[in-house]
């Protein structure tokens, strides 16, 4: 899993409430077990008009938010079903950081697993998150994890509380995997003990 230690990229204001995850990803795009090829699918029932063609409309498709790196997004975002697939998704498109109000719980713990911060912020750091997102592409928020800060485009500084060990993860790229190669040396005394102590194993 790619390290997530400081990020700079233009944020998307998304203000919408309850976005779930059949909103982030469609079921149509369910039956891949691939994490790579899911950003295409990534809003698409928003992103693209029913011939295919992009939806002007749509944040993510104006030319100012194409290669945004932080979605700022309204209260509960991710609720809905519990598919993996919708963090696949973002993370595919190139989407780091989402922050808003609250999330649904699954997906809040599924995003830490595959390199992307959720950021839980006030109503009214929200609100003055959306502000600098409007922008454009001057809308260049930077991630500060080490210091857990969120750096705005006039200078203005919001600060963000994280669990520590989410963070210890983040910063040093561990998914579910790195976490149990650093008891590897362990694992191996155990298994040449169990080895030995029961041969027939």
């Amino acid at each position: 899993m790619d390290k997530f230690t400081k990020l700079d990229g233009v944020a998307a204001p998304m203000k919408i409430v309850n976005i779930d995850t059949d909103m982030i990803i469609p079921k149509q795009y369910l039956k891949t077990i691939k994490r790579t090829g899911l950003g295409k699918g990534l809003f698409s029932d928003m992103r693209y008009n029913a011939d295919g063609t992009d939806n002007p409309d749509f944040v993510l498709n104006q030319p100012a938010y194409k290669n945004a790196k932080i979605l700022v997004a309204g209260d509960n975002f991710g609720c809905g079903s519990s598919r993996e697939h919708a963090p696949w998704a973002l993370l595919d498109f190139g989407i780091r950081c989402v922050i808003s109000t609250s999330f649904a719980d699954i997906f809040y713990n599924n995003c830490f697993k595959n390199g992307i911060l959720p950021i839980v912020v006030s109503k009214d750091d929200l609100d003055k998150l959306f502000d600098d997102a409007d922008r454009g592409a001057n809308a260049t928020l930077t991630i500060d994890l080490a210091a857990q800060e969120i750096h705005g485009p006039d200078g203005g500084t919001l600060k963000f509380e994280i669990d520590p060990f989410r963070k210890r993860c983040l910063l040093e790229g561990l998914d579910d995997i790195g976490l149990t190669l650093e008891k590897k040396a362990d694992i191996g005394t155990y298994e040449s003990a169990k080895q030995d102590s029961q041969p027939w194993l």
